[in-house]
């Protein structure tokens, strides 16, 4: 693969079970290089346009300790895998020890292996990078320790869940716990300090080498290190004043790798921010939780945003941070929800198990996760969906939002959500009743292209097929009486 389509298509893998599920199934050690030839086909076939391996780096011994010893954590691989033992937890992914891939999973050799098989089938890579802490016993602790937030004892004692001491060429030091300013600092890690020059060298450096590995990468949390939320956590002053590492890095990279994506997890309205110091996408958080709290207005409000804003948003319904969506949403709501996200402009994110309707969230210190049914009715409509999606009209083609008109007293049309593609003389338009009752509308298309002529508009995901005037499309529009929950993407052609 050498170039990203302007909306892809990503799935989401947690790497370790994944291997673990082959390897069972084999009855010998799978690697990445062994992964069988007839998943990646699968993938690819699928319509997706990459794969992002989460957990590929190697596990801190640590780490794993302490994940074997929080009471909340214990409870949760028992919720999630009951009958769980030490040997299932391998550690938190998000404590890098090196930025190496694990030994277990077959080391670099391996992973170098599996890039060229995904490549044959059309599939790039994307790899976890995180830029705010490492592994609470990296190397660089003992070898540099100044590149980490140090505090005192007053700090120490104040807010003990934030700092750890460690004895470093036979002195004591109190360092820093990586975390969000909300939380307590997460325990298996320790913070980089961002404000000194050496360790944004150093890390920009380590990004360099991931990227020679792979085609993309997701950085966690990207927003953490943004001179403005640095300083407010961490207090001080940059070296220089004006130093920003996400530019300056990113920028590196690219001029190597111009095809390279960055996917930043960004939160707390940083979204746009992370794009202009150089993103392809940011999360758009704002879309799934308006999906699971809020109604069709919201949503809408939030779709009227600039388009070019929205192309570089990553949609997604769930992922490793978030509860499946088939439990959160239900069986009707996720099909739903799916339909919506994976149709909108920009980055469209799939969690492996999502397409089966998996509803067990799996923590991700646990290198084995539950045998789930597959459900078979989500798996058809996912199926059916990204058929339909992998369409280049939603890679490269022209979106817009349409705006639903009341049909009738007692308007029940602000329930729905709906939007068109364009490209060339292909012409798409996906349409959700957002609502828990039956309602209608009538939605005017706005192609002058329909005027004078008879259309066809063949459902991809349904049985429905329809023969419309273009002239009444324009104006009332289509008339839709819809079940709740329900959906349509229509396939619209001249008659």
């Amino acid at each position: 693969m050498t170039r990203w389509p302007e909306h892809p298509l990503l799935l989401e893998i947690n790497t370790w079970p994944w291997l673990r599920e082959f390897a069972t199934a084999a009855g010998k050690r799978i690697t990445l290089a062994d992964v069988p030839q007839p998943e990646l086909e699968r993938i690819a076939a699928l319509g997706f346009d990459g794969v992002w391996l989460m957990g590929v780096w190697e596990r801190s011994l640590r780490a794993r300790e302490i994940a074997l010893s929080i009471p909340d954590l214990l409870a949760e691989y028992e919720r999630a895998l009951p009958g769980f033992t030490a040997a299932d937890v391998v550690g938190s992914p998000y404590a890098v020890h090196r930025y190496e891939v694990d030994a277990v999973l077959g080391g670099p050799d391996a992973l170098a292996v599996l890039r060229t098989r995904l490549r044959q089938v059309g599939l790039g890579l994307v790899l976890d990078f995180v830029p705010n802490h490492l592994a609470i016993d990296h190397p660089w602790v003992a070898g540099y320790p100044d590149r980490f937030v140090h505090a005192g004892a007053d700090r120490r004692a104040t807010a003990p869940q934030n700092y750890f001491t460690r004895e470093i060429d036979g002195l004591p030091r109190i360092l820093a716990h990586g975390r969000d300013p909300h939380y307590n600092g997460w325990t298996d890690t320790v913070q980089l300090d961002y404000r000194a020059r050496d360790t944004r060298l150093a890390v920009r450096e380590q990004l360099a080498g991931i990227a020679e590995q792979c085609d993309g990468i997701r950085c966690d949390m990207a927003m953490l290190i943004l001179p403005e939320v640095f300083a407010r956590t961490w207090g001080g002053e940059f070296e220089p004043p004006e130093a920003d590492f996400w530019s300056d890095a990113i920028g590196s990279v690219k001029a190597g790798h111009p095809a390279f994506v960055f996917i930043g997890e960004v939160y707390w309205d940083l979204e746009y921010r992370l794009q202009q110091l150089g993103f392809d996408y940011t999360y758009d958080k704002r879309l799934y939780d308006r999906l699971v709290h809020a109604g069709a207005e919201s949503l809408r409000d939030h779709l009227r945003a600039s388009v070019a804003f929205q192309r570089r948003l990553t949609r997604f319904i769930e992922n490793h941070d978030e509860p499946r969506a088939a439990a959160t949403f239900g069986p009707e709501r996720s099909r739903a929800a799916a339909v919506l996200a994976l149709t909108l402009p920009g980055m469209r994110l799939v969690h492996e198990g999502q397409i089966e309707g998996r509803r067990v969230k799996d923590p991700v210190q646990l290198g084995r996760r539950p045998v789930e049914p597959s459900d078979l009715l989500m798996q058809a409509h996912y199926e059916r969906l990204l058929r339909a999606v992998s369409d280049p009209v939603f890679h490269q083609g022209a979106w817009q939002l349409l705006e639903p008109r009341p049909a009738g007293p007692g308007d029940s049309s602000r329930g729905f959500l709906a939007h068109h593609w364009s490209l060339g003389d292909a012409r798409r338009l996906v349409i959700v009743n957002w609502s828990a009752n039956q309602a209608q509308c009538f939605l005017p298309l706005e192609w002058p292209a329909l005027a004078g002529t008879s259309w066809h508009l063949r459902d991809l995901l349904g049985s429905a097929w329809y023969q419309r005037w273009g002239d009444d499309l324009l104006a009332p529009g289509l008339y839709l009486d819809m079940a709740a929950y329900s959906y349509h993407l229509f396939d619209l052609r001249r008659a």
